[in-house]
């Protein structure tokens, strides 16, 4: 037995120290983009180092416990009587105990150093719909520059308060190993300082929906003056009183989805709008123009363009546009639509098989 037990302890100590350096070894992460990362991604190799010894100590025990004590063919006698091990006990209960409280209490460190609020802090709204992500940065005066894709200065901390308008998501961009769920009802939030400037991803980690994978976009690391330049250009845009209708068609993500060339959108998830005009009527000619685009806003399910799923479009935009809002899409498309034809009016008509809407 003593024989046994030395065994199965260098070969476990072997097999640990294989384990841990060949899994110390993989690169895990994509590149760090924030100061937060290294420390998440040293958290993240300290668990493994706790980890990998204790799986490779409860698999010895069990092996070692299957292969020694296991029943021999006839024999039939019952298993020795075993008796309680009060030290054994206190010490597999107590070690754990530690040990998870310890690693526990490290995290919530590495947790609470990256909250820790900083000064010279810039606020982004993000809100969360299927299947887009809209980012808002409050400007002196109460209005909002509003963004399709996120752009944030190096070296500067940025808060981000998430919020959803349907069900949940969740906000992720894996260079900065930041991820905060986007929760209907409440406002969550997120610290990050990003000190790499380059293109990232935005990723909803949370099963959403049938366009869950769709909901990928790009966060643009600028340098300060580059950042400056980017949203002194929207301030002047916001100034300028755009058009209603197309920064609506942005803002709550109609251009994640569907192609439409007065707004500079290409999306394919959607049925094309580009030559719609020319082509609605095709689908139920006894409602106009404008009448089949507000049903298709309020009601999609009710007109689905054939190849395309029924729910593959959220039915809740009733509830997150106001009624001047919606006036202004419908007339909005009614005209871009109808300014447009060519490749997307062929879109429209014949939409790729198994695409959502």
């Amino acid at each position: 037995m003593r024989r046994s037990l030395i065994q199965m302890t260098v070969l476990g100590v072997v097999a640990s120290v294989i384990i841990t350096a060949l899994s110390l070894l993989i690169d895990w992460f994509p590149e760090q983009a924030s100061t937060t990362a290294d420390d998440v991604d040293l958290l993240y190799d300290v668990l493994l180092i706790v980890s990998v010894p204790i799986f490779v100590l409860v698999m010895s025990v069990a092996i070692y416990s299957v292969i020694r004590f296991r029943a021999r063919p006839g024999d039939e006698r019952d298993g020795e009587p075993l008796h309680g091990n009060a030290q054994l006990e206190v010490a597999w209960v107590a070690i754990p105990f530690v040990l998870v409280t310890a690693l526990a209490v490290y995290g919530w460190i590495v947790l609470d150093e990256q909250e820790d609020p900083r000064p010279n802090t810039m606020d982004v709204n993000v809100r969360a719909g299927q299947f887009a992500w809209r980012f808002e940065y409050p400007q002196p005066g109460g209005q909002s520059v509003r963004s399709d894709e996120l752009y944030l200065p190096k070296d500067r901390p940025v808060r981000f308060r998430i919020r959803t308008d349907d069900v949940v998501h969740s906000f992720w961009i894996p260079e900065f190993r930041i991820k905060q769920d986007a929760v209907p009802g409440i406002v969550t939030t997120s610290l990050t300082v990003p000190n790499r400037a380059g293109n990232f991803n935005v990723v909803c980690a949370e099963l959403c929906g049938l366009g869950h994978t769709t909901m990928r976009q790009q966060v643009h690391v600028l340098e300060g003056e580059q950042f400056a330049s980017w949203i002194g250009a929207r301030r002047q845009a916001l100034a300028a009183a755009p058009e209603p209708g197309r920064q609506t068609y942005t803002t709550y993500g109609c251009a994640g989805c569907h192609t439409l060339e007065d707004a500079g959108a290409a999306a394919a998830t959607g049925p094309s709008l580009d030559g719609l005009a020319e082509v609605y009527d095709k689908r139920n000619p006894r409602l106009s123009l404008e009448a089949y685009i507000r049903q298709s806003i309020v009601d999609p399910r009710a007109l689905v363009v054939p190849g395309f799923r029924a729910d593959g479009m959220p039915a809740n935009y009733s509830r997150q546009l106001s009624r001047a809002e919606i006036d202004t899409l419908v007339d909005y498309l009614a005209r871009a639509s109808a300014g447009s034809s060519g490749p997307g009016t062929a879109a429209a008509i014949r939409p790729p098989p198994g695409a959502s809407r």
